[in-house]
């Protein structure tokens, strides 16, 4: 049975590995470290370790036995791209995406660097989405990092987002979500620092998602930008495309 998601892009979560470590300031509230130690005081086993970095192999199979077509966000209480995570462990993972080719994959890294290293060595699939986190103006340069790899569909996850983004070349970007802060000490998210994001978007016609506002009651705070969604994802063809390449 597929582990179903609360987060509004995605389906379903597949967790691989689990733990990490806080590398920016994204990473400050990180909502994985607090999940990974509520199901360790809950005795779960995957979560023996709390949030330390753990390798899950008998969880690598599990979407060859979900037969239903969904998005799988890979890793959300991880990192694949960690340091400590082995190439021949990612490799790994990226045969099973290969093989359960009725899904689509949606895998999100803040280590860009270490994806760019490593993409040579990894076999892209079609139904893999490859995404990189971008929090503020600083971070930037992980898109250039993500633009050098052979993903076949290549987005960024701008949550949460810290500061305004003046200037983001959407060059070889298919889909940009954007979201607040969430949970205790949530860091505050301008309206205005959205709407530059979204407009820009909108002038390179790339997908634009607006996942929430965040807050310590996201709830309440909701999800609407100016009176409307924006659930906007990779339009069909392109994904159409992309499988048939």
């Amino acid at each position: 049975m597929a582990s179903n998601s609360s987060i509004e892009w995605t389906e379903s979560t597949w967790n691989p590995v689990t733990g990490c470590n806080k590398i920016s300031p994204g990473c400050k509230h990180c909502y994985a470290e607090r999940m990974a130690k509520r199901l360790q005081a809950m005795g779960q086993a995957n979560y023996a370790n709390g949030f330390d970095l753990t390798l899950q192999p008998a969880m690598l199979e599990l979407p060859l036995r979900w037969r239903r077509p969904q998005r799988i966000f890979v890793n959300s209480m991880s990192d694949l791209f960690h340091d400590d995570v082995p190439v021949d462990y990612v490799q790994r993972v990226f045969e099973v995406m290969r093989k359960a080719s009725w899904h689509q994959f949606q895998v999100l890294t803040k280590r860009a660097e270490r994806l760019a290293e490593l993409g040579p060595w990894l076999s892209w699939p079609a139904n893999v989405w490859m995404g990189v986190s971008v929090e503020s103006d600083r971070y930037t340069g992980r898109i250039v990092h993500l633009r050098s790899t052979a993903a076949a569909v290549k987005f960024l996850s701008i949550e949460p987002l810290l500061g305004p983004i003046s200037e983001l070349d959407l060059r070889g970007i298919d889909w940009v979500i954007v979201g607040g802060e969430s949970g205790p000490g949530a860091r505050p998210m301008a309206a205005e620092w959205v709407r530059q994001i979204r407009d820009l978007c909108a002038e390179q016609r790339v997908p634009f998602f607006f996942k929430q506002w965040g807050g310590v009651r996201k709830k309440q705070t909701g999800r609407t930008l100016d009176g409307r969604l924006h659930d906007e994802f990779p339009p069909p063809q392109r994904l159409v495309q992309v499988a048939s390449a």
